[in-house]
């Protein structure tokens, strides 16, 4: 069987994040296209979560011991016949990282993480940008971006599959919400989704922007919340993790820090100096502010009356058992309190399934976990179906055993 044809494109757009407002920006996707002889093409895109970026998410790949494919799910659904894409929005991976080179504008309770290298000791507030970097706007117009070239190149006219990790979820739920010609399913892992997350309080206008937002002079559309950037250390990574430890491979840990690391040549020579001229490395992801995906924008209804979620877009949620990160506790604050069953329960449709993998964590893809979620993706895009379902909610234990959840 011939491999995956390798491409890396290039998308431009004018930018709608207010740091750079309508300048020109380009926007790295990577293209495995496994189309087969004589086979139509079915493009997937793949999109990341707040911190860690699209490579290290759906392309780690290889890691040493087994399949050398066994962590990159892009290339295995290539491997199956996909046309797979991976996006990173700006601020993340590979993309531009405006107001981001200046340590200085990362969040200031985390300075601390920065000295002695590339700070001295941290800055005196405020940041040079006190502004969160993008919001959900800027991001749906990325995306859209990346959606319409992909709907460009000959042969792939048809709606795109759709798979959101993490925060991911809350940039292609809404974008689907009002795209729904666009998307031809949606895969969520360990989706964020806050029940009472902010929306807009315009009824003619459900993805608006909130009117609490606040914008900078001039009327461009920033929000204020005081910096555009969060870093964070290898320490910290690992430690964060959450899941059963023992469906982590040894050194997996290193392998995925590394991928970040490759995907930001400035942030991977912050942090401390761990050999002459090499660098533990610094993880640098955007901040950005969110609205439109709740109990309110779920259940939104196309102008025919007919569900997007669950009947125009079929919906598969995978998650993981002690997932601490899409599943917050109770007590939270609204609008920061997260929970995957009620997404589940705000998607309408009749076509929507969910599955809770025992013991996996919020990073399911860095898991042994990992071949099971490629496995139901693959029965997913082929047939809308995972093990002969269609719909409903089941928990996966260790042996495979599916138990329908209440």
């Amino acid at each position: 069987m011939p491999a995956p044809t390798l491409i890396e494109h290039q998308v431009t757009l004018q930018s709608q994040i207010p740091a750079n407002l309508n300048d020109p920006v380009t926007l790295p996707v990577r293209e495995y296209d496994g189309t087969k002889p004589n086979q139509a093409r079915k493009p997937v895109l793949m999109l990341h979560g707040r911190s860690s970026p699209a490579l290290a998410v759906f392309d780690l790949a290889p890691v040493p011991g087994g399949s050398a494919t066994r962590y990159s799910w892009a290339q295995e659904l290539a491997d199956d016949g996909y046309d797979v894409f991976l996006m990173d929005l700006q601020g993340s991976g590979r993309s531009p990282r405006p107001r981001m080179d200046d340590p200085c504008n990362a969040n200031p309770a985390q300075q601390q993480a920065l000295v002695p290298n590339p700070l001295q000791a941290p800055c005196p507030p405020p940041p040079p940008y006190p502004n969160q970097l993008g919001n959900s706007e800027s991001e749906w117009a990325e995306l859209d971006a990346v959606v319409k070239f992909i709907m460009r190149l000959p042969g792939r006219k048809k709606p795109i599959r759709f798979i959101g990790y993490s925060l991911g979820a809350a940039i292609m739920g809404p974008y689907a919400l009002q795209h729904p010609d666009n998307v031809e399913s949606l895969l969520l892992l360990a989706p964020i989704f806050p029940p009472k997350g902010r929306w807009s309080d315009k009824p003619d206008d459900p993805f608006g922007r909130p009117s609490e937002a606040q914008t900078l002079p001039l009327s461009k559309p920033a929000l204020t919340w005081g910096f555009p950037m969060f870093v964070g250390t290898k320490t910290g990574f690992g430690t964060g993790l959450d899941g059963n430890p023992a469906l982590r491979e040894p050194g997996i840990v290193d392998v995925v820090w590394k991928a970040c690391m490759d995907n930001d040549p400035l942030g991977s020579k912050w942090g401390p100096e761990v050999a002459p001229g090499q660098y533990e490395g610094i993880l640098r992801y955007r901040n950005t502010y969110w609205w439109g995906w709740n109990n309110q924008t779920v259940p939104h209804e196309n102008p025919a009356g007919i569900r997007v979620l669950g009947e125009r877009v079929p919906v598969l949620i995978i998650y993981g058992e002690q997932d601490r990160t899409a599943n917050s506790p109770a007590t939270f604050p609204d609008p920061i309190r997260f929970s995957v069953p009620a997404l589940y329960a705000a998607v309408k449709g009749p076509q929507k399934l969910m599955f809770c993998l025992a013991g996996g964590g919020h990073s399911l893809m860095w898991e042994l976990t990992a071949r099971t979620v490629h496995h139901m993706s693959k029965q997913w895009f082929k047939n809308g179906k995972v093990e002969g379902l269609t719909s409903g909610s089941y928990f996966r234990d260790p042996d495979g055993e599916l138990i329908p959840l209440p």
